[in-house]
């Protein structure tokens, strides 16, 4: 299964990938306000790139659970110039993380190759149309709830499922505005409307999600629920958890691993990659 970016190929027979995080807020849950200026980011996102990054995700709004909406305006000037700035400096695919279409036509004509949208098409009517109009492979997320409200005590009758069933929503979308599904990768949302236990059932059951026969991206990296399971460690002290659960998704079948520390979690990709595949791959 391969996914084309601009003029790079994501061959997922290949390896499983590593997406770096590169969140250009003040207020991000790990780390915000460490990379919010220009320079700071673009610095950071080629020191990702040197640490083994395959894709890098630019965000200007956080979507840490409680989190407020921010202006279309500040959305655009937090992203843009960095976009800018980092396609002329890295062969990488960049991808833009955001819900709206204005910011990512914008960040498409900047020389980011690749929607992140936490809402899978629904928080913006125009997403789908943008999407297609520019031929660029999209990631749809499940979410329930927006993320002012997300975890306010989220409740299923049956998690799987109804993710499931989101996500088929999602493609369907994409499908109707015009978009290939050979461009469409799917994210059941850790973290995004979900309890605890859910998040670890979404890991535990995380092969069934080739169902949709899309790749799958997963976002464990540091999230609350790891913190939760090492005795309320704080995000910077995730790190190993997020190592376990990056190697329990690549042997659950993810293909993209969507991770703040990319030099760690390339090394832990390699090795899931390794024994799953009965093979070395060198990058």
């Amino acid at each position: 299964m391969n996914v084309s970016c601009g003029s790079r190929v994501l061959d997922f027979s290949r390896k499983t990938y590593i997406m770096g995080i590169l969140n250009v807020t003040p207020d991000s849950f790990s780390d915000g306000g460490l990379h919010f200026g220009k320079t700071s980011a673009v610095d950071q996102g080629l020191r990702m790139v040197d640490a083994g990054a395959d894709i890098i995700d630019i965000g200007g709004e956080s979507t840490r659970p409680g989190s407020e909406p921010v202006a279309l305006e500040e959305e655009l000037r937090r992203t843009i110039p960095v976009i800018e700035s980092l396609s002329a400096k890295v062969r990488v695919p960049l991808s833009i993380d955001t819900y709206k279409a204005e910011v990512a036509a914008s960040a498409l004509d900047a020389g980011a190759s690749i929607v992140n949208d936490i809402s899978g098409l629904r928080f913006d009517p125009g997403m789908a149309g943008v999407v297609s109009a520019y031929k660029v492979p999209v990631v749809v997320m499940h979410i329930k709830g927006s993320p002012r409200s997300m975890q306010q005590c989220p409740v299923y009758e049956a998690l799987i499922p109804e993710i499931l069933d989101y996500l088929r929503g999602s493609i369907g979308i994409a499908l109707e505005a015009g978009v290939s599904e050979e461009k469409i990768i799917i994210d059941p949302g850790i973290g995004f409307g979900k309890t605890f236990d859910h998040n670890l059932e979404i890991l535990h059951n995380l092969d069934r999600f080739a169902l949709l026969g899309r790749p799958v991206l997963i976002g464990p990296s540091r999230k609350a629920f790891i913190g939760k399971i090492l005795d309320n460690a704080p995000p910077q002290e995730r790190i190993y958890g997020t190592a376990a659960a990056v190697a329990i998704s690549i042997m659950k079948g993810a293909n993209i691993i969507r991770v703040h520390d990319v030099r760690e979690m390339v090394q832990v990709a390699r090795v899931a990659d390794a024994v799953k595949r009965e093979k070395v791959v060198l990058s």
